[in-house]
């Protein structure tokens, strides 16, 4: 049959139903619709899609809807209509199989088809004003995991470019065999800081463990979580900036708090990093709280992390412009962006970072 023959379709509320004579060229060839037993049925993206390309004709009370028509009513219909037909007609175009699926779209790898292969990506399509909350896309990776396919976020821009983004769960493990020394030190709680005061103790928790930044050739600044951690080990003595007074931990948490209302988040993920064999160090420069090493073998090989990674919690809501210049800044001085939250007594790791389709 002649492929430039356009098709009749009706539209059925959120579905275009044709002929079952269309099966042969726009389903068992192109995987278009769904087959059913007397008709083949098309999304009102595919519909829109094929009646831009005038494969099809649609009619609505036997009225003939041209493409404007059907995008118009599809935009009424569907939320971020215009958004998700600019990913599906990206990327038919560029020689891929994509469906509906359970997020937005299953796509099937370069090479594969439906029925033949496994599709191998979930897309997941934003426009780049959607709020993106963590829960959400926690939810998309469960389902993705559950069906072993590769989760990806389309996020289309004011201009209708599209930035695709891999995202998955990760662990993350280190190599550092010890994360703190074996005695105790005494150290001394000024205002967003704490300061070891012996010459011996700052080289060893510096040098040997690199903690901290030296104030000078004898002391040592630690940063509050830092401090907290070390504490929680019993390797430090804290007293308050009069000396007189022995900090407990919840003592030393809340003054901490009063400092930076996220401490605890960071806390959390700090721990489970030292805990995991990794070395955590400020990640300020780099606009996250941490630059992760998996080894550090000697404090000249300090500038070379291998991770950024940002505490959130599992309310948090990514702004996707904010999204994308983090990771945009990770990939440029060759790290990989990760977000890190409390999941019960677990700490989950997000993993995204631009990928080509």
């Amino acid at each position: 049959m002649n492929q430039n023959h356009a098709f009749n379709g009706k539209l059925d509320c959120h579905v275009v139903k044709l002929e079952p004579d269309t099966k042969e060229t726009l389903y068992n060839t192109s995987f278009y619709g769904n087959p059913k037993d007397d008709f083949l049925e098309l999304t009102l993206i595919e519909a829109a899609y094929l009646t831009y390309k005038g494969r099809i004709k649609v009619t609505r009370d036997k009225k003939g809807l041209d493409f404007k028509d059907l995008i118009s009513y599809a935009s009424r219909e569907k939320e971020n209509f215009e958004v998700k037909y600019i990913v599906y007609k990206d990327m038919r175009e560029r020689g891929y199989f994509i469906k509906p699926g359970v997020t937005d779209f299953r796509v099937y790898p370069r090479g594969g088809r439906p029925g033949k292969t496994p599709s191998k990506y979930f897309v997941y399509t934003l426009s780049e004003r959607n709020p993106m909350p963590l829960k959400d896309l926690v939810r998309q990776l469960e389902t993705t995991a559950n069906m072993r396919k590769e989760l990806v976020i389309a996020v289309v821009d004011e201009e209708s470019d599209i930035t695709f983004y891999g995202v998955k769960l990760r662990t993350m493990k280190g190599d550092m065999n010890e994360n703190v020394p074996d005695k105790g030190i005494e150290a001394t709680l000024l205002e967003d800081r704490v300061m070891v005061w012996d010459a011996d103790a700052s080289a060893l928790l510096h040098k040997q463990f690199f903690y901290g930044k030296p104030l000078d050739e004898i002391r040592l600044q630690l940063s509050l979580v830092e401090a907290a951690y070390l504490q929680e080990k019993n390797v430090l003595d804290l007293s308050d900036s009069s000396g007189d007074n022995l900090l407990a931990s919840m003592e030393f948490a809340d003054s901490a708090i009063d400092v930076e209302s996220d401490f605890q988040e960071k806390l959390a993920v700090y721990r489970d990093l030292r805990d995991s064999g990794m070395v955590a160090k400020t990640g300020y420069k780099f606009g996250t709280h941490y630059r992760v090493y998996k080894k550090i073998d000697g404090l000249d090989t300090m500038m070379h992390s291998q991770f950024l990674v940002h505490a959130v919690n599992i309310e948090h809501v990514f702004n996707l412009p904010q999204l994308s210049r983090a990771i945009r800044l990770a990939h440029s001085v060759r790290k990989q962006m990760v977000f890190a939250w409390r999941s019960g007594d677990q700490i989950m790791y997000l993993e995204i970072g631009r990928i080509k389709m």
